[in-house]
């Protein structure tokens, strides 16, 4: 199950995983984009693998990974009580 984390404001939803048995939460990006649909990445926390990434240029991503370390505190502790925001 993702629970909504936030919404930035440019329409990307930021959503995460509860904690999963092995202590890992999944964060999970999306952007809606008039051309592709939507452009998406996962980060597993709390280790920051990235993966599934399609559509961000680096920019883009470089702006998302440093939002996620920003506020990996809070999505960890959320996912661990099952807080919704």
């Amino acid at each position: 199950m993702m629970f909504p984390y936030m919404t930035l404001n440019n329409n990307t939803e930021v959503v995460h995983s509860e904690l999963q048995t092995d202590g890992r939460v999944k964060v999970y990006i999306e952007t809606p984009d008039e051309k592709d649909g939507f452009h998406h990445a996962v980060c597993w926390l709390p280790d920051y693998k990235w993966e599934d990434i399609n559509g961000y240029v680096d920019s883009e991503l470089d702006r998302y990974k440093k939002f996620v370390v920003k506020n990996a505190h809070l999505i960890m502790e959320f996912a661990t009580e099952g807080l919704l925001v």
